[in-house]
């Protein structure tokens, strides 16, 4: 992602496995997963509420100069997978090597039931010799000069998502005329779905503000990333008062510069 890739890293104080922590983090994956499925808006994936976020409502359309956003939902996709434990990241060793420059492993290549997803992790499952997260959002993206990666090109992302939530009753599909052509559009119908999506976001910079990246919501923390990296968050604060926004921007610019450390 061009924007905002995440580069979070945990910091041990020991490179010995503790079998400990391994039962925490799978029972922590296991009560997200929980709270993922019975929460009200559980049927939106990160893909889906970043282009939500970006979605004019009356218009249906993301912003013209939205140039971020192509490469953001790919990186959704890698999240929600790693969200959803399909894929993993390979072991940082001894050098401790950043999130970035480790390569995505497949955990698992049991199906998730969504289309892309499933399309997204069956190239994965192929690959050999892995590749890192940056590069797959590139091959993901279509942005590769390889002719033998050309296959890996997820196509017509934005439309294929917005037919998703479509089916979800929160889109509906229309034609605009913009006078040299015609468009199909999908403006918002369900405000509910969207202000939800909203109103977490900016929960989580203010009213539910932690300090402490570590204590975050897993698919929560991945959103406000997903949604910088995408350039739409500024969306999610627009509506915000003055001194809301500045605070809520103050605490998005701490987080991203954790992710640089």
């Amino acid at each position: 992602m061009r924007r905002g890739g995440s580069n979070l890293q945990h910091r041990g104080k020991s490179t010995q496995p503790d079998s400990r922590n391994e039962d925490e983090d799978a029972s922590n994956h296991d009560e997200e997963e929980d709270e993922f499925h019975d929460s009200k808006d559980a049927r939106l994936t990160l893909m889906e509420e970043v282009l939500l976020l970006g979605l004019k409502e009356k218009e249906g359309y993301t912003s013209f100069w939205n140039d971020c956003i192509s490469s953001g939902l790919r990186g959704c996709m890698i999240i929600e997978l790693g969200l959803r434990g399909r894929i993993e990241l390979e072991k940082s060793g001894m050098r401790k090597r950043s999130i970035l420059n480790r390569k995505l492993e497949l955990k698992s290549d049991q199906v998730t039931g969504d289309v892309l997803l499933d399309e997204a992790l069956g190239h994965i499952k192929i690959t050999k010799p892995a590749d890192t997260v940056p590069s797959w959002i590139e091959l993901l993206s279509g942005e590769t000069w390889n002719p033998f990666k050309l296959s890996f090109q997820m196509r017509q992302v934005r439309e294929r998502l917005a037919k998703n939530l479509v089916e979800k009753g929160v889109l509906t599909t229309e034609k605009q005329n913009f006078v040299l052509f015609d468009m199909t559009t999908h403006p918002v119908v369900d405000a509910a779905t969207k202000q939800r999506t909203v109103k977490k976001v900016q929960d989580a910079v203010l009213s539910r503000w932690t300090n402490d990246p570590h204590r975050m919501n897993k698919r929560l923390l991945s959103l406000i990333y997903l949604a910088h990296a995408s350039d739409v968050l500024e969306n999610a604060f627009a509506p915000l008062s003055d001194e809301d926004y500045e605070t809520a921007m103050k605490r998005v610019r701490e987080l991203l510069d954790k992710d640089q450390k």
